[in-house]
């Protein structure tokens, strides 16, 4: 299992298009990914489980994956949250 922090650094937060990107890029691993926000947990690779985390600017999110690939997948989806959600 590899866990990660990430923040929210888009000021518009979480919404349909980041929401989107996280999980096209969850499906290319064969990993299981969950986000976790205070003590929800939601599948990563679900777009309205993401949205309904309702995470904001500045919010702090756990990354978890399982399997395989899992390191390379919280790698993936990091690099996300680092770049704002825009191209790399």
């Amino acid at each position: 299992m590899t866990e990660k922090v990430v923040t929210v650094k888009n000021r518009a937060g979480i919404h349909a298009r980041p929401a989107a990107l996280i999980v096209k890029t969850a499906n290319q691993f064969s990993s299981s990914l969950y986000i976790e926000k205070d003590t929800m947990r939601i599948n990563g690779k679900s777009i309205m489980g993401i949205i309904t985390l309702g995470a904001s600017y500045k919010t702090e999110l756990k990354i978890i994956t399982e399997g395989s690939d899992e390191q390379e997948a919280a790698d993936a989806v990091e690099q996300l949250f680092l770049n704002r959600f825009e191209g790399d």
